[in-house]
């Protein structure tokens, strides 16, 4: 358990520290590509290890509650849903992409999933991390599950104060167009299309679940 502690320390502290304070540092003197390939070996370095310890760990411990019982796995398959939606709309026609013009951003339209948030990877991130949470609250599946969130919720957070300072008054229009937490009642607001296929994104991961996990997911827990 010391070890995914540690691991998940890694790989929060990873991401931040090469972020923000040593990325104008790094990339003097690595270049983009050379600080692109730095970052993203520490982030697979630092999630495998996380993935080892977890494993590790092995599964069982103590529940901080019952998440055994249909309603929180209805509320959890339904926040899973919701976050592969969110991802799968951040997809395209995101203007907080690195190197989108500045004039793109100032006229960006806020519809569909960023509507909701104008951080739909990273919330949907947070929203399937806190469904785990929500049916296994064992210490292993907190420390993997919360390190995974807060690193989409905190990152989110500092990549809304970076882009505010290198795109001065296009960055303030778009934020004010759009929110940085979940506005869920305009969930109505991303197409039938989108939901469609998120739909069946998710059931072809929850039915995966089972033969990965041995575990029921979805809604294949009440139909198998």
């Amino acid at each position: 358990m010391l070890w995914l502690i540690i691991a998940a320390l890694a790989f929060v502290g990873g991401h931040f520290v090469l972020s923000h304070p040593l990325r104008a540092c790094a990339v003097g003197l690595l270049g983009e590509k050379g600080f692109a390939g730095l970052y993203s070996l520490v982030a697979f370095a630092a999630m495998g290890a996380m993935v080892v310890a977890f494993r590790a760990v092995g599964p069982g411990g103590a529940m901080l509650w019952d998440g055994t019982g249909p309603a929180v796995w209805a509320l959890a398959s339904g926040l899973t849903l919701v976050g592969i939606t969110l991802v799968l709309g951040s997809l395209r026609g995101n203007p907080a992409l690195p190197n989108t013009p500045v004039e793109t951003v100032a006229q960006a339209r806020a519809a569909g999933v960023y509507a909701v948030t104008r951080h739909p990877m990273m919330w949907g991130i947070a929203l399937w991390a806190a469904a785990h949470v929500l049916v296994a609250p064992t210490p292993r599946v907190i420390v993997l599950m919360g390190a995974m969130a807060v690193l989409a919720l905190v990152g989110a957070a500092l990549q809304d104060r970076k882009k505010a300072a290198l795109m001065g008054q296009a960055w303030a229009a778009w934020a004010a167009r759009t929110t940085y937490g979940l506005k869920l009642a305009r969930l109505t607001q991303v197409s039938p299309m989108l939901w469609g296929i998120a739909l069946l994104v998710w059931l072809a991961a929850t039915y995966g679940h089972i033969h990965a996990n041995h575990i029921l997911a979805g809604v294949w827990r009440w139909v198998l």
